[in-house]
């Protein structure tokens, strides 16, 4: 063969083994974005029989909608882009991915050896590109068809499948430099037999939960025997967290669950009577939070969103904080815990629950501290919801409670960063329909959320629902080409404040002089002209009335809607204010402490 035809052969076997391996080890879905550098690998996706290829216009947009369908699957998704500053454009989704622990297969064309840190064209450093928040990353060799180098990129894909899947979950980063000519040529040459399985990957990589020795855990049960004011914390996971464990250790112990909506705790599973919603509220209140010590806690998942709960944790510092990670990863902001336990925490509980119940005959007594906060926690929710039902003002913290009457079983909301957020976790109650809560809290960023979302909708089997800011609407609002491009459905609440709401919240808003420009940030947009841009239905509501038939609509009909609701600022937090009030004087009617 010529050297054309040779390096061509090459790339036919070697990123043809690359890309196969991929998907025999479990990676089916591949976020492709066009270039140049990066045909072989597009390419050689189209050719594969199994592999699912979704074009998009945009990196940034392409890994965050790749990443979106890896949190809501729990598997990972590729994302294929070319040479230079679009590496770079990756850099937002790989960070997320990294601290959220989502499996993501990053991979980045790049040019040979030779041409770099030369000044040859559209050619940037991408020899760790991602640094730390890249589980591990390969600069793969230029192709070769040798049966050594095909085993070799055969087990490299096996290898990145099950780090990158494997607790804690993560990006794993393969740059794959390629000489022109680029297109993929299978040739006259001989095919090294390098195969084992058509059916099966070329190295199979097992991994079982961790678990905590038996003394150990017996040894835990005999110290929690002895402290009857405990509180089991239940923060961020994308695999829900194991209900009916958690309730039977909760239940055991008398140890009320504060559950994080994005715990996968608050709805559909029968096992809640040991769940807290409100405790957000709750804990704003200045004499509940100092009169209501903890001896104990235990906490499961990331840390809650709640900025009252993170303060109750530090004003309680010397209470003994027991972090159970079953990704053996450092979930611990606080630096106040006492002990992080490395288990999955479904056979932690249920090991935990169960020899409890072994040492000891008696139980926990459900008052004073159980039955006070749950019954300060029901007071908040129904001072909340009686305010609620003689609002007729659009309120963007109603938004989660009319969602929490119109979701159907099934449905997922995702709610964006910033206060959609916080008010989901404060304002959306207990429900017993099955409703996944999704959001990018790895790094809390707010962009790449749409495309995230819509990434998301695709791995779903019910209707999604996205509540989220305009300012972050907009950042990725070029996103909403994916939804046009393959039909996908999806209702959008955008709450449209006309800024950054939660600086209004913050010490910045001190400063007037300065606050609107820095912060606030106004910019004046409707986006009525966009939702037509990208073929969506669109509606502005101006009541609730009118909130309730577009979210219906939009769950019934598919496609993409938008539902536009503007609200102000400054009305948004006396809003807020108000209710925490009304929360302050439900709160005394509790006349016991423990």
């Amino acid at each position: 063969m010529t050297g054309g035809n040779a390096n061509q052969h090459a790339l036919y076997l070697f990123v043809g083994a690359l890309i196969d391996e991929l998907a025999r080890s479990g990676v089916y879905r591949f976020c492709v974005c066009p270039g140049s550098r990066s045909t072989p690998l597009a390419l050689m996706i189209a050719r594969h029989p199994t592999a699912q290829l979704w074009m998009h216009l945009d990196e940034r947009s392409a890994a965050f909608f790749a990443l979106g369908m890896a949190k809501a699957s729990g598997e990972p998704v590729a994302i294929v882009c070319t040479s230079g500053t679009a590496a770079a454009n990756l850099m937002p989704a790989v960070v997320e991915a990294f601290y959220a622990r989502v499996p993501l297969i990053v991979l980045t064309a790049d040019r040979p050896h030779e041409l770099r840190d030369c000044g040859a064209p559209q050619t940037v450093d991408q020899v760790q590109l991602f640094g730390a928040h890249a589980k591990w990353f390969v600069d793969l060799p230029e192709p070769e068809s040798t049966a050594d180098l095909l085993r070799y990129v055969r087990t490299v894909a096996c290898r990145a499948v099950a780090t990158a899947s494997q607790a804690p979950a993560g990006p794993v980063h393969l740059n794959c430099p390629y000489r022109e000519p680029l297109v993929p040529v299978l040739g006259d040459g001989v095919v090294p037999a390098v195969e084992r399985s058509s059916a099966q990957p070329y190295v199979a990589i097992s991994s079982g939960a961790r678990t905590l020795d038996p003394e150990r855990i017996n040894i835990l049960a005999a110290e929690l025997s002895g402290l009857r004011r405990g509180l089991i914390v239940c923060g961020p996971q994308d695999d829900p967290l194991p209900a009916e464990p958690l309730a039977q250790l909760a239940e055991t112990l008398g140890y009320p669950i504060l559950a994080d909506p994005l715990s996968g705790l608050r709805c559909g599973s029968p096992d809640r009577a040991m769940v807290l919603d409100c405790y957000d509220a709750v804990l704003r209140n200045d004499g509940f939070a100092g009169d209501h010590v903890p001896e104990v806690v235990l906490r499961f998942g990331a840390m809650p969103t709640s900025k009252p709960l993170l303060l109750y944790l530090q004003r309680h510092e010397r209470c003994r904080q027991i972090v159970v990670d079953g990704g053996a990863g450092w979930n611990e902001p606080t630096r106040l815990a006492t002990e992080a336990v490395h288990a999955e925490p479904g056979q932690f509980c249920a090991s935990l629950a169960s020899s409890l119940r072994q040492q000891r005959t008696d139980k926990f007594e459900a008052e004073p501290w159980s039955e006070l906060w749950h019954t300060a926690d029901r007071l908040a929710r129904e001072a909340i919801m009686v305010q609620f039902e003689s609002l007729d003002e659009l309120f963007e913290g109603k938004v989660f409670a009319e969602l929490a009457q119109l979701l159907p079983d099934g449905a997922t909301l995702w709610a964006g960063s910033s206060m959609p957020v916080r008010d989901l976790d404060t304002f959306f109650p207990c429900s017993d329909r099955s409703i996944r809560f999704l959001s990018n809290r790895g790094a809390n960023g707010i962009d790449g959320v749409v495309s995230s979302a819509l990434g998301a909708s695709v791995a779903n089997t019910g209707p999604l629902v996205l509540v989220i800011g305009d300012i972050s609407f907009y950042h990725d609002s070029n996103g909403l080409l994916a939804a046009k491009q393959y039909g996908l459905d999806m209702t959008i609440v955008v709450l449209n404040n006309d800024g950054g709401g939660i600086f209004s919240f913050l010490p910045q808003a001190s400063e007037p002089e300065h606050f609107e420009t820095l912060f606030g940030t106004p910019h004046g947009l409707t986006f009525q002209p966009l939702a037509a841009l990208y073929g969506a239905q669109y509606r502005q509501a101006t009541s609730w009335e009118e909130f309730r038939a577009a979210t219906r609509r939009g769950i019934a009909e598919g496609g993409l809607h938008i539902i536009e609701v503007v609200t102000e600022r400054n009305r948004n937090v006396v809003l807020h204010r108000g209710l925490w009030q009304v929360v302050d004087q439900a709160l005394e009617r509790l006349e016991q402490k423990p």
